[in-house]
Formats: structure tokens, sequence, C-alpha cells
């Protein structure tokens, strides 16, 4: 143990060798953000946490030791990641369509040791993946995928969904595993508000649920919450029931801001320098929005432990400028540490980040599935 370990999480003793913009992971605060997560959820089997917002084998294997067993993905390259990882129980959270059919079907075969599963909105999807399964002599869970509002994927609840339910259990190469519900419009900054629409979502939910079950219809399982949720739907004692935030590993400052009632802090940052100084109260750095999330509103993509108050009064593609009375103390080179406003998106942009653990640079990981293909 470091006697002398800063108080400030996000102080590194030594960034001589660590180049600008680079990405930043502290390990610290990730350790006590997957603890919080198995608290909230009750342990690790009732979790199924989203690796997109992180694509990197060593969180996964953080997460393995951990006792979590169960992931979800949004693209075929970090089911890989997953697969690779020895992960036995794998969600791709996407429905598959095109040539995308016969790459899980050839994931299926690479990786035999995990157990696949895909969500499902629509008849000709599952009808699909059916005979790609069948003719490629593989097998392949599904989950049905249902609209809790949001209005982007999902069949509504009724008698479609429970018509698409039947059709799944008699296509050969596919199995019917359960439900998936992901309420990911639900981020009302008041807690009570929030409550209030999960619930009453979730109700609507279990309604349809227990239709399932009276109509002979068994469900294993049910993924559901997204960050905003998690921490509601984790009081739900249902059966097979999985949580599936994904932010929350890493957590960033807009959901630090949305929700301040999470346990989680920020452990993922950018290191950025200042690369110009030549007006009062006034920084140039080399953050631009190829370093970090641009899908925020120009002026609101950064945050600045340093300087809480400070205003982003421009971005370009490689420059940040940065105002505020606090920057006329900084020289050229100087450096800063920016938390992004979203994660997921940043971690994407970058192949690596530099480990930092007790204020120390220890490791460097790469962002194993930025791409969108490793080898299947």
């Amino acid at each position: 143990m470091n006697e002398n370990k800063p108080t400030d999480p996000y102080s590194i003793t030594d960034v001589s060798q660590i180049f600008s913009p680079g990405l930043l992971i502290f390990r610290d605060l990730l350790e006590q953000n997957l603890s919080a997560m198995i608290e909230m959820a009750g342990g690790p089997d009732r979790l199924c946490p989203h690796c997109k917002t992180h694509k990197t084998r060593e969180i996964i294997r953080m997460e393995k030791e951990l006792g979590i067993l169960s992931h979800k993905c949004a693209t075929i390259a970090e089911a890989e990641m997953l697969a690779s990882e020895e992960i036995p129980d794998i969600l791709l959270a996407y429905q598959l369509v095109g040539p995308n059919l016969n790459r899980m079907a050839e994931l299926i075969r690479k990786y035999p040791q995990s157990r696949f599963t895909s969500l499902v909105d629509h008849p000709q999807a599952a009808t699909q993946l059916a005979q790609v399964m069948e003719s490629n002599g593989s097998e392949m869970g599904v989950l049905i995928d249902l609209n809790p509002g949001m209005d982007r994927t999902g069949i509504d609840l009724g008698a479609d969904a429970l018509e698409l339910m039947e059709l799944v259990m008699t296509l050969k190469g596919l199995r019917l595993e359960g439900l998936h519900w992901y309420d990911g419009q639900n981020r009302q900054p008041d807690l009570q508000e929030r409550r209030i629409a999960v619930n009453s979502g979730w109700d609507q939910f279990i309604r349809f649920r227990d239709q399932v079950l009276l109509s002979g219809i068994p469900i294993q399982r049910i993924v559901t919450a997204g960050s905003g949720s998690f921490p509601i739907l984790a009081e739900k004692g249902e059966p097979g029931l999985q949580l599936s935030p994904g932010t929350t590993v890493l957590f960033d400052s807009e959901l630090a801001e949305i929700f301040p009632e999470l346990p989680f802090q920020p452990a993922m940052a950018i290191l950025t320098r200042v690369v110009s100084n030549n007006r009062p109260h006034q920084v140039t750095l080399d953050v631009g929005h190829k370093s970090c999330a641009a899908d925020q509103p120009a002026g609101d993509r950064l945050r600045f432990p340093r300087f809480p108050l400070a205003k982003e009064i421009g971005q370009t593609e490689e420059h940040l400028i940065l105002m505020d009375p606090g920057v006329d103390d900084l020289n050229l080179g100087d450096h800063l540490i920016a938390i992004p406003r979203h994660a997921c998106p940043t971690m994407a942009v970058h192949k690596f980040a530099h480990v930092i653990a007790e204020g120390e640079r220890v490791d460097q990981w790469e962002i194993a599935a930025r791409d969108r293909q490793l080898t299947c």
C-alpha cells in the first residue's frame, strides 16, 4: 500500500510518459464502481453488465473474478472479445440482420464453450435467424425484445409479442429464453419521479409476463435496466432477473449530474495539456472532438475537476478553448484532467488507456473491441 496515496482521486504523480490527449482509467475508482454494482444488484449472478461502455478484456477479467459471468454487448466484435475471455453467457443486444447472421453462426462454431443469446422483436428476424442457425447446425438463445416506451426497438406488449414467442418456440435452431426490457428513457433527475415512471412501466411488463406464463410459455430469464433504472429494478425479486447497466462500470460526468444519488464515480478521464495561453482567463487544450465523445452539444462535452465552473467556448478537431479565471496560473505544457460527459463513445475513439492506481501509471489496456470486426 502506498503510504503517500493522493487524496485527489484524479491525481497522477508523474505524467511525463503519458502523451496527450491520452485516455486514463483510474483502477481504484473502477474497482469501487464494480463493488457498488454488485452490492446494488444483490449479487454478481444478478448482473449482465453491458460491455459497450469499456470494450476492454481487462475489465471483463476483473468482473469475472468478482463472479460476473453474464455480459451484454452491442456488436459481434464485442461478443467475440467476451467469448475469447471464456465468458459462459453472452447476450448480443441487437437483432441480427444481413451478413451478421452468418458472422454470428461462425462465432458460435468458434467458441462452443460460450452460450450466445440475441434479441428478436419481429417474426421475419426470428425466422431468418433460425434458418441460418439450422443450416449451420447451430442453436442460439433468444430474448424477445419488448418496447418499454422508448420506441427505438422492441415489439409492443400484447398479442403480437405473445405470437412472436409462440413462433420462436416452433423454430429449429432457436431456444426461447425469456424477455428483454430496457427502459433507457427513464432519466428523470428527480429520483421519486424516476421511480414512479420505472415502476409504472414495470407493472405493465409484469402483467404481460404473467399473461405469457398463463399461456404455458416458460420464461427462464428477464434482462432489464439501464443506468437510471438500475437501483429501482434491483429491488425487484422476480426469478431469473438480471440487471444490465453499462455506464456504471466507468460512469461519466453526465450520469453523475443526472443521477447524483448513485454510488458511482467517474473512473475514466482524458489527460490534456495546454498548447496555447496568450489570452487572459483563457487557454487552448489539445483535447479536440476527435478525442472525446462528440455526441454531446458543443460547450458541454467535458468537466474539469480542477476548474469545475470553467466554460468550453470553442472546440475543433484537435483543440478546446477553455475559459476560467483560474487558468491564468497554467503554463504551456501543464496538464489537466478532463471527465467526458459521455463515457461509451469516448472509449471508442482511443486505441488504449493508461491505467492509474494510487496515483501511479501501472499498466496500459487496449480498447480491444473498438473495431467492428476482430476475426469473425
